[in-house]
């Protein structure tokens, strides 16, 4: 028998546009999306332990994400009844609300469209998918991660912050790189700019790897 092909959207696609019912009501994602970043990012079922531990990271990160000016939405495949029934009972027993939408997506159509269904995983839960969406709708960076191992909440807020860096400075990030570290500026590309490298302040390793502090 033929393995199934599963479609997973690829960093540089753009995010594929759908609605859903959330916990903050119907929304179209394009519209969601629009002149802000988005983390979309789904898990596997309500009332889980490792669950409950994320979807509280995500939302006691509230304040971080709004000062880069990034949206959250979630996912799993349970009903908006559940979903609901989920926040307040975390609000109730955590002191945490989870106040961005939560997508239930019941028949799965979010899920296939993002690639999050891995069979080899499961046939019925979200892997714990992380993607990262810049405000033009297209995908810069994806995680996955399986369903009995919790994501790094310091490693997804590092990573938006070196992408819009790097966007806002038209530079890449080293190994490891955290705000306020010094970054790598691009490789020369003619014999001038060559020149002006060697001239320059710069922290040269070599020629091609040079690196500098942001003002």
């Amino acid at each position: 028998m033929e393995p199934q092909v599963h479609f997973i959207p690829r960093i540089g696609d753009h995010a594929p546009d759908f609605e859903a019912v959330t916990t903050q009501g119907k929304l179209r994602f394009s519209e969601f999306n629009k002149g802000s970043w988005v983390i979309l990012f789904s898990h596997p079922a309500d009332f889980t332990p490792v669950c409950t531990t994320e979807l509280t990271g995500f939302a006691r990160e509230k304040e971080f994400f709004a000062a880069l000016n990034t949206k959250l939405m979630g996912l799993s495949i349970d009903s908006i009844h559940s979903h609901v029934a989920w926040v307040n009972n975390v609000r109730e027993k955590m002191g945490v609300l989870m106040d961005f939408p939560i997508i239930a997506d019941i028949d799965m159509s979010v899920s296939k469209l993002y690639g999050m269904l891995q069979p080899g995983e499961s046939e019925t839960a979200a892997v714990r998918a992380v993607f990262f969406i810049d405000p033009t709708g297209k995908i810069r960076l994806i995680m996955y991660y399986p369903l009995n191992i919790g994501r790094n909440m310091e490693e997804i807020k590092r990573v938006l912050t070196a992408l819009q860096t790097a966007d806002e400075n038209k530079v890449a990030m080293p190994l490891n790189w955290k705000k306020g570290e010094k970054v790598i500026v691009p490789p020369p590309k003619t014999l001038a700019e060559l020149e002006e490298r060697l001239a320059s302040s710069y922290e040269m390793v070599d020629f091609y790897l040079a690196k500098k502090e942001l003002v």
